[in-house]
């Protein structure tokens, strides 16, 4: 450990959690964590970190917790169920590093504050390449002081850090809001790529062309030379997170009164590769879809 080390609690070590925590210890911070897959705890704790039974039990011992979870639902269970974080005794700053939607947010907020903890909403944006680098963007909502506390922390794990409001729940709203364009500009991408295949262009020629015109996204950017071209449909965030995401976005944009026709329509592309099979694969795999409604297929290797 090193002369500014910290005692930090990490529960959840998926896909993003795994590398987020590696990147704490990475930075000589004691680590103490907790995963439901027995098989991610033993790697976090071959790099050096603790184990522990439970939510409460980490909760009982780091003064900063972070969680980073799949679903709403997995969040609020951590922190206010049983043998949850709201039964420890040391927790002092609570931060989410999930997507889980502002009203979650509050929700957890309302439950542990009593309990004397500052709840922070920290939502990431970079996938796993981020997470691992350590160049994720990070958008944190709540009290000042709470994150100017833990503001080294997260500079371990990202880059792009940014307290974006003092009102838990806003860093999950601009989460979302940054989901709904990627999701959505993922969706016309992947339809557009689609038919100009069919009509007999080169997808890698297309690809080139479109990454330095205004038709360039993250989507063209990343998505499109590796994961899609070459077939690898790797980029490591899952299509239902990514359709959970949008759900999410639009209940809250309902709640707001917002008019949401256009991503409301990409919605309806997500549940249908949902409905039909696309559970856990990747999403970039949306393309597959697109290309089995269109006769077409986006490959860097034609087939003629």
């Amino acid at each position: 450990m090193t002369a500014n080390a910290l005692t930090v609690g990490f529960i959840g070590l998926g896909a993003m959690g795994g590398p987020m925590a590696e990147r704490l210890l990475a930075a000589g911070h004691r680590l103490l964590v907790h995963d439901v897959d027995p098989a991610m705890v033993a790697r976090a704790a071959a790099l050096g970190a603790t184990a522990l039974p439970s939510p409460a039990a980490v909760a009982d011992a780091a003064p900063v917790v972070f969680v980073s979870l799949p679903t709403p639902e997995v969040v609020k269970q951590v922190a206010l169920g049983a043998g949850g974080l709201v039964e420890g005794s040391a927790m002092r700053v609570y931060a989410d590093l999930s997507t889980t939607g502002a009203r979650v947010a509050q929700e957890v907020a309302a439950g542990l504050s009593p309990k004397g903890v500052a709840v922070l909403d920290a939502p990431v944006s970079g996938g796993v390449a981020g997470a691992q680098a350590g160049t994720l963007s990070i958008m944190v909502s709540g009290d000042r002081v709470a994150f100017e506390r833990v503001s080294d922390l997260l500079q371990a794990i990202g880059k792009g850090t940014i307290h974006v409001g003092e009102q838990v729940g806003q860093g999950q709203t601009l989460k979302l809001v940054n989901n709904l364009i990627a999701a959505t500009v993922w969706a016309a991408t992947a339809e557009a790529m689609v038919m100009g295949a069919k009509a007999g262009l080169d997808p890698a020629v297309m690809h080139a062309v479109v990454a330095r015109s205004s038709g360039r996204s993250f989507s063209t950017e990343v998505f499109m030379p590796e994961a899609v071209l070459e077939r690898r449909f790797d980029f490591g965030f899952r299509l239902e997170l990514m359709r959970k995401d949008v759900r999410l976005a639009l209940a809250e944009a309902e709640a707001l009164g917002t008019t949401m026709l256009t991503c409301t329509t990409a919605k309806q592309l997500y549940d249908h590769a949902h409905a039909h099979g696309a559970e856990g694969q990747d999403v970039t795999a949306l393309i597959r879809l697109l290309e089995t409604w269109g006769g077409a297929e986006v490959s860097a290797q034609r087939r003629d």
